[in-house]
């Protein structure tokens, strides 16, 4: 998975940045891998494509946005996959109970730019 990050402007790096900590990022993670734990006993992306399936239920209007993006970006089973795990997560980190199409097209755009 990649994701796009910009360059720093001079002098940015010596500065102190109002982002989040890391200390609180890391609390997130912790959380969010202990829903996935309690749910389904692992991590999602230790899922099998019958465990993805059955803790990753998708309306019928986003699969069908998934197997469109799919097949128009040329994807295998392996990638689509690979897709309902991020999207899976992405919920998880939301508290959501499954993956929604925000979750999907996000999860997309990492593959996408996987394949530039």
């Amino acid at each position: 998975m990649h994701v796009p990050v910009r360059a720093l402007r001079q002098g940015e790096l010596h500065s102190k940045s109002e982002g989040e900590s890391s200390a609180h990022i890391r609390e997130r993670v912790e959380i969010t891998r202990a829903r996935q734990i309690n749910r389904q006993g692992k991590a999602n992306n230790l899922l099998t494509a019958p465990e993805l399936e059955k803790h990753c239920q998708l309306s019928d209007g986003d699969k069908a946005l998934l197997e469109h993006a799919i097949t128009k970006m040329g994807l295998s089973t392996r990638a689509y996959h690979r897709v309902l795990k991020v999207a899976r997560t992405l919920a998880d980190m939301q508290e959501k109970n499954h993956p929604d199409t925000e979750n999907i097209s996000e999860a997309l755009s990492y593959r996408t730019l996987d394949r530039q």
